[in-house]
């Protein structure tokens, strides 16, 4: 298949979670045209049903590839990918890659065998979570909380609202007033969203006395991925801005603005 220069990569979110994605595949690949595609209309997706998302996802992500023609897709959301990565392949006729809780990378961490899995609801009950820690976790203690309320904080901490610091301490405490949780020493953070608040989880760890915590997340992995699959590619010689599109543009979404911009992200559609 020829593609061509100007062809973008695609990544898709709920929200803003997958700028963390994003991040680190700007910095592997600096001169690929972006377009960074939130469903704000749907948002928040880790506190939907599984068949709404499964119905949902293909059916947006279609008319995204429909507009803008990517030469690949990226689901950059852990809830949307275990749920409906594979209903998106059938869907579409370009290389999708999915986003995959950091459990084998948060294992191979682990000193004390004890790790938690910090998502969303939705994404801490999938049989696919079950699956990975089994194969890559056999001899840990594998931890998992769901918290909807840390998602909020990241899109407030990205509009430039005060944030509420007992919303990372209470999602820390999901895992570590478990049994067990006193030894852990690993958090794969399970949501995009969530390494965009790692500073505010680590301060959190650090107020209540926890011992070294370590976050891991599928990032750079990720990036890598992307590299991988378009590999031969062209590219154009200069970098050039991105463009966010929203399924819904709200003054919450015009107040993201300047964290888009952060990263490469120069203008706001509505799709």
């Amino acid at each position: 298949m020829t593609v061509a220069r100007q062809s973008p990569v695609l990544f898709f979110d709920s929200g803003v979670g997958g700028l963390s994605i994003l991040g680190p595949a700007r910095a592997l690949l600096p001169t690929a045209p972006v377009i960074y595609a939130a469903d704000s209309a749907g948002f928040p997706y880790g506190t939907r049903s599984e068949a709404e998302i499964a119905a949902r996802i293909p059916a947006l992500l279609g008319r995204l590839v429909e507009r803008y023609r990517p030469r690949i897709a990226v689901i950059a959301c852990n809830t949307a990918s275990t749920i409906a990565l594979q209903h998106v392949r059938a869907a579409l006729d370009i290389p999708v890659v999915g986003t995959v809780p950091a459990i084998k990378p948060a294992a191979l961490a682990s000193k004390t065998r004890v790790f938690g899995v910090l998502g969303t609801d939705a994404t801490v009950r999938q049989p696919y979570v079950d699956r990975l820690a089994a194969e890559h976790g056999a001899d840990c203690t594998v931890l998992r909380h769901g918290c909807a309320a840390l998602v909020q904080l990241a899109e407030a901490k990205l509009r430039g609202d005060p944030i509420d610091p007992h919303i990372a301490s209470a999602a820390l405490a999901g895992l570590t007033d478990q049994p067990g949780g006193d030894r852990m020493d690993v958090i794969a953070l399970a949501c995009t969203h969530f390494p965009l608040v790692e500073a505010e989880l680590a301060a959190a760890a650090q107020r209540a006395g926890l011992g070294p915590l370590r976050f891991v997340h599928g990032g750079e992995g990720i990036a890598r991925r992307i590299a991988f699959l378009t590999q031969g590619q062209p590219w154009p010689a200069m970098p050039s801005p991105g463009v966010a599109v929203f399924t819904r543009v709200d003054d919450d979404v015009r107040r993201l603005a300047p964290a888009l911009a952060g990263y490469g992200l120069g203008r706001i559609e509505q799709l």
